[in-house]
Protein backbone atom coordinates (compact mmCIF):
# COMPACT_ATOMS: atom_id res chain seq x y z
CA UNK A 1 0.00 0.00 0.00
CA UNK A 2 1.17 3.29 -0.94
CA UNK A 3 2.67 5.49 2.47
CA UNK A 4 1.39 8.72 0.07
CA UNK A 5 -1.33 8.83 -2.93
CA UNK A 6 -2.86 11.84 -4.29
CA UNK A 7 -5.27 11.75 -7.30
CA UNK A 8 -5.75 15.65 -9.15
CA UNK A 9 -4.33 17.48 -6.14
CA UNK A 10 -4.83 20.88 -6.64
CA UNK A 11 -4.27 23.71 -4.52
CA UNK A 12 -4.42 27.53 -5.63
CA UNK A 13 -3.87 31.20 -3.87
CA UNK A 14 -4.82 34.25 -5.73
CA UNK A 15 -2.19 34.57 -7.56
CA UNK A 16 -0.49 31.83 -8.18
CA UNK A 17 -1.25 28.16 -8.36
CA UNK A 18 0.96 26.00 -6.10
CA UNK A 19 -0.09 22.55 -7.07
CA UNK A 20 -2.04 21.83 -10.00
CA UNK A 21 -3.70 18.15 -10.43
CA UNK A 22 -0.88 16.84 -8.54
CA UNK A 23 -1.57 12.55 -9.16
CA UNK A 24 1.41 10.45 -7.46
CA UNK A 25 1.92 7.43 -5.52
CA UNK A 26 4.66 6.94 -3.22
CA UNK A 27 5.86 3.65 -1.46
CA UNK A 28 7.30 2.71 2.02
CA UNK A 29 10.76 4.03 1.76
CA UNK A 30 13.12 7.07 2.02
CA UNK A 31 11.61 8.90 -0.65
CA UNK A 32 13.08 12.74 -2.12
CA UNK A 33 10.52 15.68 -3.48
CA UNK A 34 12.27 17.58 -5.12
CA UNK A 35 11.78 20.87 -6.57
CA UNK A 36 12.92 25.00 -7.36
CA UNK A 37 12.18 26.73 -4.39
CA UNK A 38 8.58 27.75 -4.34
CA UNK A 39 7.49 24.70 -6.52
CA UNK A 40 5.34 23.72 -4.25
CA UNK A 41 6.84 21.37 -1.28
CA UNK A 42 5.67 22.73 1.39
CA UNK A 43 2.35 23.26 0.81
CA UNK A 44 1.94 19.61 -0.10
CA UNK A 45 3.49 18.51 3.16
CA UNK A 46 0.92 21.07 4.99
CA UNK A 47 -1.75 19.55 2.88
CA UNK A 48 -0.83 15.83 3.31
CA UNK A 49 -1.03 16.62 7.26
CA UNK A 50 -4.20 17.87 7.51
CA UNK A 51 -3.33 21.35 7.92
CA UNK A 52 -4.09 23.06 5.13
CA UNK A 53 -7.49 22.09 2.73
CA UNK A 54 -6.57 21.78 -0.92
CA UNK A 55 -8.69 23.54 -3.52
CA UNK A 56 -9.49 20.04 -5.33
CA UNK A 57 -8.78 16.64 -5.78
CA UNK A 58 -7.89 13.81 -3.12
CA UNK A 59 -5.01 12.10 -1.16
CA UNK A 60 -4.16 10.13 1.70
CA UNK A 61 -1.49 9.27 4.12
CA UNK A 62 -0.87 5.84 5.56
CA UNK A 63 -4.27 4.64 3.91
CA UNK A 64 -6.32 7.65 6.02
CA UNK A 65 -8.05 10.53 3.71
CA UNK A 66 -6.35 13.65 4.76
CA UNK A 67 -10.04 15.60 4.55
CA UNK A 68 -11.16 13.25 7.35
CA UNK A 69 -8.84 11.86 9.36
CA UNK A 70 -6.09 14.58 9.53
CA UNK A 71 -5.61 13.69 13.56
CA UNK A 72 -5.06 10.18 12.56
CA UNK A 73 -2.55 11.36 10.20
CA UNK A 74 -0.75 13.27 12.48
CA UNK A 75 -1.02 10.50 15.29
CA UNK A 76 1.23 8.66 13.18
CA UNK A 77 3.45 11.11 11.28
CA UNK A 78 6.39 13.32 12.57
CA UNK A 79 7.21 16.77 11.19
CA UNK A 80 10.38 18.34 11.10
CA UNK A 81 9.25 22.15 9.55
CA UNK A 82 11.77 24.30 7.60
CA UNK A 83 11.50 26.99 9.20
CA UNK A 84 12.82 28.22 12.75
CA UNK A 85 10.57 27.07 15.20
CA UNK A 86 12.63 25.96 18.65
CA UNK A 87 11.95 27.92 22.63
CA UNK A 88 15.42 29.10 22.97
CA UNK A 89 15.38 29.46 26.73
CA UNK A 90 14.35 25.35 27.21
CA UNK A 91 16.88 22.40 27.06
CA UNK A 92 16.16 19.74 24.21
CA UNK A 93 14.96 17.16 26.67
CA UNK A 94 12.39 19.39 27.77
CA UNK A 95 11.68 20.47 24.46
CA UNK A 96 11.06 16.84 22.96
CA UNK A 97 9.80 15.36 26.32
CA UNK A 98 7.13 18.22 26.06
CA UNK A 99 6.66 17.05 22.11
CA UNK A 100 6.18 13.17 23.26
CA UNK A 101 3.61 14.39 25.87
CA UNK A 102 1.81 16.44 23.28
CA UNK A 103 1.65 12.92 21.39
CA UNK A 104 -0.24 11.20 24.44
CA UNK A 105 3.19 9.41 25.66
CA UNK A 106 2.51 9.14 29.93
CA UNK A 107 5.29 11.17 31.81
CA UNK A 108 8.12 8.09 32.31
CA UNK A 109 7.79 6.74 28.73
CA UNK A 110 8.02 10.57 27.51
CA UNK A 111 11.51 10.93 29.20
CA UNK A 112 12.58 7.53 28.15
CA UNK A 113 11.66 8.25 24.56
CA UNK A 114 13.62 11.64 24.81
CA UNK A 115 16.48 10.22 25.97
CA UNK A 116 16.78 7.31 23.65
CA UNK A 117 16.10 9.72 20.12
CA UNK A 118 18.35 12.33 21.23
CA UNK A 119 21.00 9.81 22.10
CA UNK A 120 20.27 8.80 17.97
CA UNK A 121 20.81 12.29 16.47
CA UNK A 122 23.86 12.97 18.79
CA UNK A 123 22.83 15.25 21.19
CA UNK A 124 22.82 13.28 24.31
CA UNK A 125 25.80 14.80 26.14
CA UNK A 126 24.53 18.27 25.41
CA UNK A 127 20.67 17.29 26.16
CA UNK A 128 20.24 19.61 29.06
CA UNK A 129 21.52 22.74 27.51
CA UNK A 130 19.36 25.60 26.94
CA UNK A 131 18.55 25.56 22.83
CA UNK A 132 19.12 29.09 22.71
CA UNK A 133 23.07 28.18 22.98
CA UNK A 134 22.74 25.79 20.33
CA UNK A 135 24.78 25.81 16.18
CA UNK A 136 22.47 25.45 13.54
CA UNK A 137 23.38 21.80 12.95
CA UNK A 138 22.29 21.10 16.59
CA UNK A 139 19.04 22.97 16.51
CA UNK A 140 18.62 20.55 13.36
CA UNK A 141 18.94 17.81 15.32
CA UNK A 142 16.26 18.69 17.75
CA UNK A 143 14.42 19.40 15.41
CA UNK A 144 14.64 15.88 14.23
CA UNK A 145 14.53 14.32 17.53
CA UNK A 146 11.23 15.64 18.37
CA UNK A 147 9.66 14.42 14.78
CA UNK A 148 10.88 10.90 15.62
CA UNK A 149 10.27 11.00 19.79
CA UNK A 150 6.39 9.41 18.98
CA UNK A 151 7.60 6.09 17.21
CA UNK A 152 5.83 7.53 14.04
CA UNK A 153 5.31 5.41 10.74
CA UNK A 154 6.61 8.06 8.74
CA UNK A 155 7.93 11.46 8.95
CA UNK A 156 8.11 14.65 6.79
CA UNK A 157 11.44 16.42 6.98
CA UNK A 158 10.95 20.19 5.27
CA UNK A 159 14.65 21.01 3.98
CA UNK A 160 16.73 19.26 6.55
CA UNK A 161 20.18 20.30 5.35
CA UNK A 162 19.48 23.94 5.31
CA UNK A 163 21.81 26.15 6.82
CA UNK A 164 24.38 23.64 7.34
CA UNK A 165 27.92 22.99 6.18
CA UNK A 166 29.28 20.72 4.21
CA UNK A 167 30.20 18.41 7.08
CA UNK A 168 26.79 19.10 8.96
CA UNK A 169 25.01 18.12 5.74
CA UNK A 170 26.88 14.55 5.26
CA UNK A 171 26.12 13.95 8.88
CA UNK A 172 22.42 14.91 8.55
CA UNK A 173 21.74 12.96 5.58
CA UNK A 174 23.59 9.78 7.13
CA UNK A 175 20.98 10.09 10.23
CA UNK A 176 18.00 10.22 7.42
CA UNK A 177 19.35 7.08 6.13
CA UNK A 178 19.72 5.43 9.30
CA UNK A 179 16.22 6.26 9.91
CA UNK A 180 14.66 4.15 7.32
CA UNK A 181 17.59 1.53 7.15
CA UNK A 182 17.70 0.71 10.75
CA UNK A 183 14.64 1.98 12.27
CA UNK A 184 12.08 1.09 9.53
CA UNK A 185 10.57 4.52 9.28
CA UNK A 186 9.48 5.58 5.60
CA UNK A 187 10.85 9.45 5.15
CA UNK A 188 9.87 11.65 2.85
CA UNK A 189 11.90 14.62 2.35
CA UNK A 190 12.05 17.70 0.70
CA UNK A 191 15.15 19.50 -0.97
CA UNK A 192 16.47 21.57 -3.68
CA UNK A 193 19.77 20.35 -3.85
CA UNK A 194 19.50 17.01 -6.22
CA UNK A 195 23.06 15.29 -5.43
CA UNK A 196 21.65 14.56 -1.54
CA UNK A 197 18.67 13.27 -2.83
CA UNK A 198 20.76 10.70 -4.64
CA UNK A 199 22.80 9.87 -1.61
CA UNK A 200 20.29 8.88 0.42
CA UNK A 201 16.73 8.01 -1.40
CA UNK A 202 15.30 4.89 -2.65
CA UNK A 203 12.83 6.76 -5.11
CA UNK A 204 12.71 10.80 -6.08
CA UNK A 205 9.50 12.59 -6.87
CA UNK A 206 10.23 15.95 -8.87
CA UNK A 207 7.93 18.77 -9.09
CA UNK A 208 7.85 21.63 -11.22
CA UNK A 209 5.52 24.56 -10.92
CA UNK A 210 2.95 22.57 -9.15
CA UNK A 211 3.28 19.75 -11.50
CA UNK A 212 4.50 16.37 -11.53
CA UNK A 213 7.96 16.04 -13.59
CA UNK A 214 8.85 12.57 -12.84
CA UNK A 215 8.34 10.33 -9.84
CA UNK A 216 10.83 7.03 -10.37
CA UNK A 217 13.06 5.25 -8.31
CA UNK A 218 16.72 6.51 -8.00
CA UNK A 219 18.52 3.99 -10.22
CA UNK A 220 16.41 4.61 -12.52
CA UNK A 221 17.73 8.15 -12.78
CA UNK A 222 21.56 6.98 -12.15
CA UNK A 223 21.59 4.33 -14.34
CA UNK A 224 24.58 4.04 -16.67
CA UNK A 225 24.74 6.08 -19.99
CA UNK A 226 26.05 5.38 -23.49
CA UNK A 227 28.85 7.85 -22.97
CA UNK A 228 32.61 7.75 -21.19
CA UNK A 229 33.91 10.12 -18.94
CA UNK A 230 37.78 10.36 -19.69
CA UNK A 231 40.26 12.30 -17.56
CA UNK A 232 43.21 12.57 -18.32
CA UNK A 233 46.82 14.71 -16.68
CA UNK A 234 47.04 17.08 -19.09
CA UNK A 235 46.12 17.32 -22.88
CA UNK A 236 42.34 17.31 -22.89
CA UNK A 237 42.48 19.59 -25.83
CA UNK A 238 44.56 17.32 -27.69
CA UNK A 239 43.14 14.08 -26.76
CA UNK A 240 39.66 15.62 -27.68
CA UNK A 241 41.29 16.67 -31.16
CA UNK A 242 42.15 13.33 -32.24
CA UNK A 243 39.55 11.07 -30.79
CA UNK A 244 36.95 13.56 -32.89
CA UNK A 245 39.41 13.05 -36.07
CA UNK A 246 39.13 9.84 -35.71
CA UNK A 247 35.21 9.97 -36.01
CA UNK A 248 34.24 9.73 -32.70
CA UNK A 249 31.01 12.13 -31.15
CA UNK A 250 33.12 14.10 -27.98
CA UNK A 251 32.57 17.07 -25.55
CA UNK A 252 34.08 18.86 -23.08
CA UNK A 253 33.07 18.88 -19.42
CA UNK A 254 35.25 20.51 -17.15
CA UNK A 255 38.30 18.69 -16.74
CA UNK A 256 36.65 15.70 -18.31
CA UNK A 257 35.91 14.86 -22.00
CA UNK A 258 32.65 12.80 -22.78
CA UNK A 259 32.82 10.37 -25.79
CA UNK A 260 30.03 8.47 -26.95
CA UNK A 261 30.43 5.08 -26.97
CA UNK A 262 30.48 3.63 -30.39
CA UNK A 263 31.27 0.02 -29.32
CA UNK A 264 33.77 -1.91 -27.83
CA UNK A 265 36.72 -0.24 -30.30
CA UNK A 266 35.53 3.40 -28.48
CA UNK A 267 37.83 1.75 -25.18
CA UNK A 268 40.69 0.44 -27.45
CA UNK A 269 40.72 3.68 -29.83
CA UNK A 270 40.73 6.19 -26.54
CA UNK A 271 43.57 3.85 -24.96
CA UNK A 272 45.73 3.83 -28.19
CA UNK A 273 45.31 7.37 -28.65
CA UNK A 274 46.34 8.28 -24.83
CA UNK A 275 49.41 6.22 -25.36
CA UNK A 276 50.33 7.47 -28.60
CA UNK A 277 50.10 11.18 -27.64
CA UNK A 278 51.85 9.68 -24.22
CA UNK A 279 49.40 11.74 -22.00
CA UNK A 280 48.73 10.18 -18.33
CA UNK A 281 45.16 8.44 -18.47
CA UNK A 282 43.36 9.19 -14.85
CA UNK A 283 39.74 7.96 -15.49
CA UNK A 284 38.04 6.15 -17.91
CA UNK A 285 34.59 4.91 -16.82
CA UNK A 286 31.03 4.94 -18.34
CA UNK A 287 29.40 7.77 -17.00
CA UNK A 288 25.93 7.52 -15.33
CA UNK A 289 23.29 9.88 -15.36
CA UNK A 290 22.43 12.28 -12.66
CA UNK A 291 18.88 13.74 -11.70
CA UNK A 292 19.72 16.78 -12.69
CA UNK A 293 19.55 15.48 -16.33
CA UNK A 294 16.08 15.62 -16.14
CA UNK A 295 15.27 19.27 -15.77
CA UNK A 296 17.71 19.91 -18.76
CA UNK A 297 15.71 17.19 -20.71
CA UNK A 298 12.03 18.24 -19.90
CA UNK A 299 9.12 15.77 -18.53
CA UNK A 300 9.89 12.37 -19.27
CA UNK A 301 7.75 10.96 -22.83
CA UNK A 302 6.09 8.36 -23.27
CA UNK A 303 9.04 5.54 -22.82
CA UNK A 304 9.24 7.21 -19.40
CA UNK A 305 12.18 9.35 -19.98
CA UNK A 306 12.99 12.80 -21.37
CA UNK A 307 14.86 13.13 -24.47
CA UNK A 308 18.40 13.34 -24.44
CA UNK A 309 20.00 16.67 -24.95
CA UNK A 310 21.54 16.81 -28.50
CA UNK A 311 25.44 15.63 -28.85
CA UNK A 312 27.76 18.28 -29.25
CA UNK A 313 30.47 17.08 -31.31
CA UNK A 314 33.99 18.08 -29.52
CA UNK A 315 35.88 20.63 -32.13
CA UNK A 316 39.50 23.23 -30.46
CA UNK A 317 37.92 26.91 -31.59
CA UNK A 318 38.16 27.47 -35.06
CA UNK A 319 38.22 24.05 -35.68
CA UNK A 320 35.04 22.84 -38.02
CA UNK A 321 32.79 20.62 -36.35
Amino acid sequence: MPIIATDALTMRFPRVTALDALSVAVEPGVVGLVGANGAGKSTLIKILLGLLPPTSGRASVLGLDIAREGEAIRERVGFMPEYECLPPDVSATEFVVHMARMCGLPPTAARERAADTLRHVGLYEERYRPIGGYSTGMRQRVKLAQALVHDPQLIFLDEPTNGLDPAGRDEMLDLIRRIGTEFGISVLVTSHLLGELERVCDHVVIIDGGRLLRSQAVEAYTTASGVLTVEVDEGRDALGQRLYDAGLSVRPEGRFLLVDIAGESTYDLIRDTVAELELRLVRMEQRRHRIEEVFATGPPGPEGGGAPPPPVDYAPQGAPR
